[in-house]
């Protein structure tokens, strides 16, 4: 194959992928500017409302507890949702703001059994703050 051809092969589809990454990235809402957020007193009011239905007890979905600090940070039967420092990057956060390609992850799922509401932009940003913020 011609050198050039790979060349702008690669590019092409470098370039495909920080489009796809990009239009993902674009449907989250910006973080608060809210300083010292924490979940004791900012997250866990919204989680109860919307997520601790489904995500607690003796057996909660994807053995996620996200009715405790500790519950969250240690995350999902597949891994982490949280990196803290890293609200884009942080799967609670593409879930939440239905940034995902994969709507089987959207959370909270609409409909659904809890009549758990989707979370507002506001309350996506206080979530990318508390996260950007170290996750406390």
């Amino acid at each position: 194959m011609n050198p050039n051809k790979l060349t702008l092969a690669a590019l092409a589809a470098a370039f495909s992928f920080a489009l796809t990454v990009s239009a993902e990235d674009a449907k989250l809402p910006p973080a608060s500017d809210k300083k010292d957020v924490t979940y004791a007193t900012d997250l866990k009011p919204i989680f109860d409302a919307n997520c601790v239905k489904c995500h607690s007890g003796e057996k909660p979905k994807a053995r996620l507890h996200m009715d405790t600090l500790e519950g969250i940070l240690k995350g999902t039967k597949q891994g982490k949702i949280v990196t803290p420092g890293d609200s884009a990057n942080s799967f609670i956060v593409k879930s939440t703001a239905h940034a995902t390609s994969d709507k089987d992850e959207w959370m909270p799922p609409t409909p659904n059994k809890a009549n758990a509401k989707t979370l507002t932009p506001e309350q996506i940003g206080l979530v990318r703050a508390w996260i950007d913020q170290g996750a406390k």
